[in-house]
């Protein structure tokens, strides 16, 4: 029988690719986003994974703003009608572009902006979540927080604060809601998702030598590695596994850079 994975921010980037790659393994995806047009192309990106379940039973995709309750409430209404239960998680959603400029220049209105469109989300997201995981148990949530959750660039308040909230509230459910539900937090580092966007906004970028060099692996992260972790995250083999926040990141952020 195939589980269910509800993954927000699914329409792109990280969201997109761990929807691909989850549905490639089996699962049944309810796939969250704002943007109502990369929403709309998942369809035909799945439909291109061998046969499997009819395209209605292995896809639903709902236009939603994680970060509005009543949003929240109505999306997880209908993933309810869809799926009995949900074996997975994945509190992906969060504004992309970290640099809110000086602190001093920083209103009230953008900083809850961060903060709901990641902490906010994944509070209320999880909370929706909890009667369909709890009837899919042995379940998994898994947060995506950020290196930055770790360590800083300059003006990146907001995001920072978003993401190390999450992180620690990673831990905080993980104590609370095992043995049934497990939940951990995958920090990313630099992640090309240039051509995981939606057609209009694709790239395929190409990186330079100075760039792959910063990394000890050699090389920029590509979306299949978050999505990869994600998977084992929710898989029983990974079953002691639980209240951990776990870097993917190529090693950048254990590298030393001196100036000068």
């Amino acid at each position: 029988m195939s589980r269910t994975a509800i993954i927000t921010g699914a329409g792109a980037g990280i969201g997109r690719g761990t929807s691909l790659h989850l549905a490639g393994l089996g699962w049944r995806i309810a796939a969250l986003d704002r943007d109502e047009a990369a929403l709309a192309e998942l369809p035909a990106i799945l439909g291109e994974l061998p046969p499997g379940l009819p395209p209605e039973d292995r896809l639903l995709t709902l236009t939603c703003d994680v970060g509005v309750e009543p949003q929240v409430q109505a999306a997880f209404a209908e993933i309810s009608d869809w799926s009995d239960s949900a074996a997975l998680l994945v509190n992906n959603a969060g504004i992309a572009d970290p640099y809110s400029g000086p602190l001093e220049d920083l209103s009230l209105d953008d900083w809850q902006h961060w903060i709901d469109a990641s902490l906010t989300a994944a509070f209320l997201c999880s909370r929706a979540a909890l009667p369909l995981l709890r009837k899919g148990a042995p379940a998994a949530i898994v947060n995506i927080t950020s290196t930055r959750a770790l360590q800083s660039e300059p003006d990146c308040f907001a995001y920072a604060a978003a993401k190390g909230g999450l992180a620690a509230l990673t831990h905080a459910m993980a104590v609370s809601l095992g043995p049934e539900i497990r939940v951990n937090a995958i920090a990313p580092g630099w992640i090309e998702t240039g051509p995981w966007q939606k057609q209009a906004d694709r790239t395929e970028p190409e990186h330079s030598q100075a760039a792959r060099e910063q990394h000890p692996v050699g090389r920029v992260g590509r979306v299949a590695d978050i999505a990869e972790a994600i998977a084992w995250l929710a898989d029983e083999a990974a079953g002691f596994v639980t209240g951990q926040q776990i870097v993917i990141d190529g090693g950048m952020t254990r590298r030393m850079i001196y100036t000068g």
